[in-house]
């Protein structure tokens, strides 16, 4: 299968980058196509430009300053983010990567008379979440909701690939951390990976 590894986190030490590692190396060594995005390593721009949202609704948006990564995304039959998450929300960086690179014409298009818009990410079958937190899972279930959850779950694949099937491992309370509990988040993820053909 196709797939991309999407990673937002700004040190190159941090456990998001080691467990985007072993997926990486889990999905090649069986025989997966992995492409990799290191949004940080690679300076990506989050930030929307002036030209691209003036394009939105123009019938062509305008993604020539995110070819490369329209072109992965396109072909994906399989995207895995990797991310942590920061006051119950995705890090701007992984933000402006939906912003630019889902858009018209890419990930869905939109109707003519402004209605319900129509998914185009028709090769994606599987999405895995891997994603850290600093609270406890209660906080992020309980208090919160989980919303960074159901914001990928009904905003954007509801509207962009509804074919696809949406995993999400969260680790909680990630700054207090055992050996133990990293070990078995990873074994979690191995699990995960083992299922797609």
């Amino acid at each position: 299968m196709k797939c991309l590894i999407v990673t937002a986190h700004p040190l190159h030490d941090s456990l998001c980058q080691a467990l985007a590692g072993d997926v990486e190396r889990e999905l090649s060594q069986r025989g997966h196509s992995v492409d990799v995005e290191d949004l940080y390593g690679d300076g990506f721009q989050p930030a929307l430009t002036v030209q691209e949202r003036s394009s939105y609704y123009l019938g062509a948006y305008d993604s020539s300053g995110v070819a490369q990564q329209v072109d992965r995304l396109r072909y994906a039959e399989v995207l895995v983010l990797v991310f942590p998450t920061w006051w119950f929300g995705f890090p701007a960086i992984l933000k402006g990567w939906f912003d630019r690179v889902w858009g018209p014409g890419i990930a869905f298009d939109n109707s003519a008379d402004m209605g319900p818009i129509q998914p185009r990410l028709q090769e994606l079958k599987h999405v895995l979440v891997v994603t850290t937190l600093g609270s406890p899972w209660w906080v992020d279930r309980l208090l919160m909701r989980r919303p960074v959850k159901k914001v990928l779950k009904l905003a954007l694949l509801g509207a962009c690939a509804r074919n696809s099937k949406l995993q999400f491992l969260s680790l909680y309370s990630s700054e207090k951390l055992t050996e133990q509990k990293v070990a078995t988040f990873r074994k979690k993820i191995l699990k995960a990976l083992a299922v797609w053909a």
